[in-house]
């Protein structure tokens, strides 16, 4: 291998590629993520035009699964070459995954590099959590409330939020419950998430208000940037990391706060609660209930405290 990438891909691989872009335009994943993806693909075929212009392919790896299972193999060894840190690899393998899974090709899952994680994902503690609730109260307006609560309050990815649109939400007196689109391949899998009642008042604000920004009447989106269109799950994003610094959470370079902190918080919370774990998968969007297992698992800080349970002579 001659290790350089073509500057343009070669047919039948630049259609290959133009057909995975077109399929994650109608997915719900987030604009940044699309990107990554896109990016992460091209790269994977750049590799397979190259090892197919120096004769090292048996067989079609768009249509055989078996050379795509040795293209992906071969891939993951140069990238390891490379010196990329595991995380890096897996992430190029899951975007490997999505684009055989997308294009119907039954490639097995490639092995991951990085080990199994042995600690939950970060999530606030209560202290933090009424902080931030409290800062959202006293300074978030309607839109930015709604925005910064549903993750907490319902769970949802930050795709999810920007994606909902205004028939989505479905609300009477007493209760409510949103209609949410989710990850998945095939366009996601919609579930329907019932509503907390603080969020349920925060959404009966938002949409009396919404009435009255420009693009209300033309615009089916939930949540509309000041332009009267839809806000970008970036512009979502940094309306709650705005709310976290202001309220003093986000100060953990290591583990940034951000809506994935607030959507893990929130399963965290429910299986701790002995919340059944089919249950907060099907609340939570997961297609595996091993996703929602890692809510099981100790955090950080249960760690700290297990040592601080030690008798010493100090």
């Amino acid at each position: 291998m001659r290790g350089r990438r073509p500057a343009h891909l070669p047919p039948p691989y630049d259609r290959a590629l133009a057909d995975y872009g077109a399929a994650l335009e109608g997915s719900p994943l987030a604009d940044s993520s699309r990107a990554k993806y896109l990016s992460r693909v091209r790269g994977f075929l750049s590799f397979v035009a190259e090892a197919s212009a120096d004769g090292m392919l048996d067989g079609d790896p768009l249509a055989d699964p078996a050379a795509a299972a040795w293209a992906v193999r071969a891939y993951r060894r140069h990238l390891k070459n490379g010196r990329r840190a595991p995380t890096t690899i897996d992430n190029v393998l899951a975007a490997i995954d999505d684009f055989h899974a997308r294009a119907a090709l039954a490639v097995t899952p490639a092995r991951r590099e990085r080990a199994v994680r042995r600690t939950a994902p970060k999530a606030l503690d209560e202290r933090r959590v009424r902080r931030y609730l409290r800062e959202v109260e006293k300074n978030a307006s309607a839109r930015d409330a709604v925005i910064a609560l549903l993750p907490y309050l319902a769970g949802l990815r930050i795709g999810e939020v920007v994606a909902l649109e205004v028939a989505d939400v479905r609300l009477s007196a007493r209760k409510g419950e949103l209609r949410v689109l989710g990850k998945g391949h095939g366009g996601g899998k919609i579930r329907t998430v019932d509503l907390h009642p603080d969020l349920r008042t925060a959404l009966q604000a938002w949409l009396q208000e919404r009435a009255t920004w420009p693009g209300a009447a033309t615009t089916a989106a939930l949540v509309l940037n000041a332009r009267g269109g839809r806000l970008s799950d970036r512009g979502a994003r940094d309306i709650i990391t705005r709310l976290g610094t202001a309220a003093g959470i986000n100060d953990d370079a290591a583990e940034p706060f951000g809506p994935h902190v607030l959507r893990h918080t929130f399963g965290t919370q429910l299986v701790r609660a002995g919340k059944d774990l089919i249950l907060v998968a099907e609340l939570m969007g997961h297609e595996r209930l091993d996703t929602t297992r890692q809510y099981t698992l100790p955090t950080s800080a249960d760690r700290v405290a297990a040592l601080e349970a030690l008798i010493t002579d100090h």
